[in-house]
């Protein structure tokens, strides 16, 4: 990966973690069977991953910054199980997730710690960690929070988190493109 390329004036950005290709296949194919089922716009398989940190549009001069906070990052690998669903009304938003996980908590506050100590600190409204995967997005505005707590989440294999990613987004009409700029190895 690319650590970075400097010739973006900005870049919208964020540091997330990728699921694997079998993972993405079965998620992919949970989003397709709830878009037939209540609508909405699936997400591209190969989009699909779990925020970590947002940061908005960043200037190309600070991606030395955030690749170097990245760096700094100590956490230990852990495991995730995707076995929920929800829906977010204010945004018609489908989402997979998970219960707490004491790994994935300390990985996000260990970035935003050390996004901060770069002089990088995450925007207010973005410090609240909601751990999600959007499934489905622009679903009816009727879709209700009782459906899609019914529809099946299959079994889906166990997530091994070992690295996470700076990943820069460009929008485009199929929605956005994302390239991943470079990976940061989790270790205790």
């Amino acid at each position: 990966m690319l650590e970075s390329d400097g010739a973006a004036a900005t870049r919208r950005l964020f540091f997330a973690l990728w699921p694997s290709a079998e993972l993405a296949a079965g998620l992919a194919d949970i989003a397709a069977a709830a878009a037939r089922r209540f609508g909405g716009q699936v997400s591209r398989r190969e989009s699909l991953h779990l925020t970590l940190a947002f940061l908005g549009e960043v200037p190309g001069e600070a991606i030395p910054a955030l690749l170097a906070a990245g760096r700094q990052v100590v956490a230990a690998p852990f495991h995730l199980q995707i076995d929920r669903l929800g829906f977010w009304r204010h945004n018609r938003l489908l989402w997979a997730g998970c219960a707490p996980v004491p790994g994935l908590q300390a990985l996000a506050g260990e970035l935003v710690a050390a996004l901060a100590a770069a002089g990088q600190p995450l925007p207010e409204r973005q410090r609240t960690f909601a751990p999600h995967l959007t499934l489905a997005r622009k679903l009816p505005a009727a879709t209700s929070i009782a459906e899609v707590g019914d529809f099946p989440c299959t079994s889906l294999p166990e997530w091994s988190c070992s690295r996470f990613v700076l990943v820069a987004s460009r929008p485009s009409a199929a929605g956005s493109i994302y390239s991943p700029l470079a990976e940061f190895p989790l270790s205790a």
